[in-house]
């Protein structure tokens, strides 16, 4: 289960989570394709503490989607929201989609 595309998909919901460094060492790491070296090197720690951090992150993420269920709520709501022929009930339905989530992290 943990691929690169799942985990960047769990982290888009669950970023909010995390404090800015570990935001920004999963960022640079998955999403600027920095070796965990580079990343060391641009903040002045050592790759096996970069490593632990984005190690922790993406634990959490897994760990976060076990217990809430975001990312496979949604999935299932897209495919019913797919079914819809009108267009605007459709951009209706994904508007409070995206409300739902938000107003979930913020209760976290």
């Amino acid at each position: 289960m943990e691929n690169r595309e799942e985990i960047i998909m769990l982290y888009d919901y669950y970023f909010e989570l995390f404090n800015n460094k570990q935001r920004e060492y999963f960022e640079a790491y998955y999403f600027d394709n920095l070796s965990l070296a580079e990343i060391a090197l641009n903040e002045g720690k050592s790759r096996n503490a970069i490593h632990k951090v984005i190690k922790y992150v993406v634990g959490k993420l897994f760990e976060y989607e076990e217990k809430l269920k975001l990312y496979a709520r949604d999935t299932k709501i897209k495919e019913i929201i797919l079914k819809v022929n009108d267009d605007n009930i459709k951009k209706e339905l994904e508007g409070l989609l995206w409300k739902i989530n938000y107003l979930c992290i913020l209760k976290i």
